[in-house]
């Protein structure tokens, strides 16, 4: 195991989701777990872990160095991995799931909430009813788009940020995306040097599209957030539709295989998404399990991790 020892007793863990998009969330307020990418990437594992697109591994902002300085504006920070252990900057859904267990641990109730994540602070609405509300921050539009091509068929991308990097493409089919379980080929590959979540939209009526979704670093998802949040800004500017030049809020359905999200861009160009989430179990994980991976699982006293 490279050295790298694994803790005598079991890790708490929760799984949840929103609208399909699920993770594994390992709370741990003090920022004492170290988790290796192999190491996450095991618990992501459908087949030989627990399962899940992502996980949410849950820290108080003042114990992690990247979130320190976010302390002051939100105690608690989003420290997000993709399920190949790859770090991201920040996920829609999960922040969504995020919030939702810390009211289920009582660590805040129904209501505003502020959480840091590696693509800023996020504000938070929750409901008593089990929706969530995220305020997503702005969209950024970067003028150099990508041209996508998928089994012989060439689309324009729009490139839209999130915190995170998308490449929208409008599509006659859903199914026209493929398998979506590499990398759909983009070109010019220097647009998106980190690489790019992909987004594949249809019509389905007046501000409702259907999408499906490459995620950097997880494969095809049930929903992504980021994603079905640049995929309505994406449809609006395609629709000739600008909130800071109307002065007026715009909403778009979105479909994801895993359900509903309503979106909305605000004229001070604010994106806020909202939809549903459901924390469906929690648990441990075994000693065994965690020595079983690659690289371990330990505390930072252990593996020397400050």
């Amino acid at each position: 195991m490279d050295g790298v020892s694994t803790p005598q007793t079991s890790v708490s863990f929760l799984k949840g989701h929103g609208t399909e998009n699920d993770f594994v969330i390992v709370p741990d307020p003090d920022n004492v777990i170290d988790l290796p990418a192999a190491a996450v990437a095991k618990l992501c594992d459908r087949r030989a872990g627990i399962g899940g697109d992502g996980l949410l591994h849950v820290v108080r902002s003042m114990a992690h160095p990247e979130a320190r300085a976010m302390a002051a504006e939100a105690e608690w920070f989003m420290d997000y991995r993709n399920a190949d252990g790859s770090i991201a900057e920040m996920c829609g859904n999960g922040i969504r799931v995020f919030a939702r267990y810390l009211e289920r641990a009582g660590h805040t109730e129904a209501g505003d909430l502020a959480v840091a994540t590696r693509g800023g602070v996020k504000k938070v609405h929750l409901t008593k009813d089990g929706e969530v509300t995220v305020s997503m921050g702005p969209a950024l539009l970067p003028a150099d788009g990508v041209t996508v091509t998928v089994d012989g068929r060439s689309w324009p991308a729009r490139n839209v940020n999130m915190g995170n990097p998308h490449a929208v493409a409008f599509v006659e089919d859903l199914d026209h995306a493929g398998d979506l379980l590499s990398v759909p080929p983009y070109s010019p590959a220097s647009v998106y040097p980190d690489g790019v979540n992909v987004e594949f939209v249809v019509d389905r009526g007046e501000r409702h599209v259907a999408m499906r979704v490459h995620e950097r670093g997880s494969g095809e998802t049930r929903s992504c957030g980021t994603g079905a949040c640049a995929v309505a800004v994406a449809a609006a500017r395609r629709d000739g539709v600008d909130p800071s030049v109307t002065g007026v809020p715009v909403t778009y359905t979105v479909d994801l295989p895993g359900g509903r999200l309503l979106i909305t861009e605000r004229p001070d160009g604010e994106i806020e998404m909202t939809g549903p989430v459901v924390i469906v179990a929690e648990g441990r994980i075994e000693p065994a399990f965690l020595a079983a991976t690659d690289a371990g699982v330990g505390t930072r006293a252990e593996t020397g991790v400050a």
